[in-house]
């Protein structure tokens, strides 16, 4: 498990450009330099020299993050900018009482057991005689075990085509305790599910874009996420009334190639970009609860975006998003579209064939 002082040498490739600022959602909302990452690198070296101390001042930047990845993307040394705040964030919450509190919340007997009370069985398919059948090891992620709306839409489209959809016990990805500075957890998560991924299949799916990421962070390969892959299907989705949809697209989705594909494989759907369709919803997890203010002002500036489309349904490919896309039209005091995952949309369709 890597230190902070591991970093120092990418810490200090930070030339203080302040080119993260151009893109820094949180920095565009408080002007904070504390809020970009060569303000947190500034404090990071002070800590690395022994000037400063990880306390709360410097932890509560540190939460001043959502982990969106646009300054890393936008960095001209391509400082992974995110594990190095994942790092300091867990060196600063493993001594302290707050910090201690969220590791017994997260742990597998807590967090775990509760998980497991709201899980269903996984079931694997019978289909595996027929060599054609393409395997789907399907990584669900929590919201699915709670709320499985975006899973049986998907099964639902899957019923028109020759898959096999192969599921397994998996935990958490664990990019919440990413988030909280809870390197064990993580490793243990990450362990645990990577051992339930030894099995034959064609791809790793998801249907969560915050998931995604993670499980690249795993180094796992042949992954793609449920839209992508029912855009590359020979499919289409028929709907009798014309509708017009917009589409957020989460930070943590790799790519929103797939859109188009799908857009072309519906009928009677009109699509209209909103402006900014890629800046975050400013939901991210724990970042709404330790920064409400903040959070709500860049949802609200979403929700705006999004109602000058006009649009009937606001889609996108992340559970959290499609929180914070309602948390940014109740702080604007306006009704919200119909917001959802787009294969729950896509098995809306009047006929799929």
């Amino acid at each position: 498990m890597k230190k902070l002082e591991d970093f120092a040498d990418d810490i200090n490739k930070c030339s203080k450009c302040g080119l993260c600022q151009s893109v820094c959602p949180v920095y565009k909302i408080t002007g904070n330099d504390c809020a970009v990452s060569r303000g947190k690198f500034v404090m990071l070296d002070g800590v690395l020299k022994g000037d400063l101390k990880l306390n709360k001042n410097i932890e509560k930047y540190l939460d001043m993050c959502l982990k969106c990845g646009k300054c890393k993307g936008f960095c001209p040394s391509n400082i992974d900018v995110c594990e190095i705040f994942n790092t300091a964030k867990y060196e600063c919450a493993k001594n302290t009482f707050h910090g201690k509190f969220e590791k017994l919340l997260e742990s597998r007997f807590v967090f775990g057991n509760f998980m497991k009370l709201l899980k269903r069985r996984p079931r694997v398919s019978s289909m595996a005689a027929d060599v054609s059948v393409t395997k789907l090891l399907y990584f669900k992620g929590c919201v699915n075990n709670v709320l499985p709306k975006t899973e049986n839409a998907f099964k639902k489209i899957c019923s028109k085509l020759n898959v096999e959809i192969i599921e397994r016990n998996f935990e958490c990805c664990g990019l919440p305790f990413l988030s909280s500075g809870n390197m064990e957890r993580f490793e243990e998560v990450r362990a645990h599910n990577l051992k339930l991924m030894d099995c034959e299949y064609d791809y790793i799916l998801t249907d969560c874009a915050s998931c995604e990421s993670t499980l690249r962070s795993y180094g796992c390969e042949n992954l793609i996420n449920a839209a992508e892959f029912l855009a590359s299907q020979n499919i289409k989705f028929k709907f009798k009334k014309p509708v017009k949809v917009t589409f957020h697209k989460p930070c943590h989705l790799k790519n929103d190639d797939f859109l188009k594909t799908i857009l072309k494989k519906c009928e009677n759907v009109e699509y209209i970009e909103m402006q900014d369709y890629d800046e975050c919803c400013g939901f991210a997890g724990e970042f709404a609860v330790k920064n409400p203010k903040i959070s709500q002002a860049i949802s609200k500036q979403k929700a705006k975006n999004a109602l000058a489309t006009g649009a009937d349904y606001i889609l996108t490919a992340c559970p959290a998003c499609i929180m914070g896309l309602h948390q940014g039209f109740i702080v604007a005091g306006k009704k919200a579209p119909k917001i959802m995952n787009i294969v729950e949309f896509l098995a809306q369709a009047d006929a799929v064939a």
